[in-house]
């Protein structure tokens, strides 16, 4: 039986109009245009609202991106055995494609995600997202050496992060991160599978 993955998330927050109007603020305009007055005055609510619930803007974006993520982001991940006859890079790769292909219609807010993930509150965005992937991780790699899989986990976070960066930066299209993180998976197994 598939379990979502989900199960350990932040709260539901989806229908909460502030949240919303940050989220639409984000995916068309970008980061920097969430501006607190602006928020309020598209939200219909006061700063002071705003304030009693999220005391920083980071916080407010940090609540939206969480939001966000759980809706579209990170909505099909379930914990699952790997099929029958499923090869281990074909496994990890689905659950990539899954996590990332929102990103890719939603470029806008990777940019946002990783703004976030580089500032103070980065540790709880982090958090949330490997409290929901890695239990459907864990699963793909039952049975794999817990060696492998630690170094499997330390490089494939780290080139994450530098494409996340990279893309931020302007210096890569997001539809170039799938590939190349497919690439480094692809070895990354190879090499496993041939010692």
């Amino acid at each position: 039986m598939t379990k979502p993955a989900d199960s350990v998330s932040a709260p539901d927050r989806r229908g909460d109009r502030l949240l919303d109007v940050v989220v639409e603020m984000l995916a068309a305009e970008g980061y920097d245009a969430v501006q607190l007055r602006e928020v309020a005055r598209r939200a219909r609510t006061s700063l002071a609202t705003i304030y009693k619930r999220y005391p920083t803007r980071e916080d407010l974006i940090l609540a939206a991106l969480e939001s966000w993520v759980q809706q579209n982001r990170y909505s099909g991940v379930a914990v699952q055995p790997r099929e029958p006859g499923a090869s281990l890079y074909e496994a990890l790769m689905d659950l990539f494609r899954l996590i990332f292909e929102p990103w890719e219609r939603h470029p806008e807010m990777l940019t946002a995600y990783f703004r976030v993930r580089s500032s103070a509150n980065g540790q709880a965005l982090f958090r949330f997202g490997l409290d929901i992937v890695a239990p459907a991780g864990r699963e793909i790699l039952a049975g794999v050496d817990d060696a492998f899989v630690n170094d499997l986990e330390s490089i494939v976070s780290s080139v994450i992060y530098g494409l996340l960066g990279r893309h931020s930066a302007g210096e890569i299209s997001v539809t170039d991160i799938l590939p190349i993180l497919d690439r480094t998976v692809y070895w990354l197994v190879r090499g496993y599978e041939g010692h």
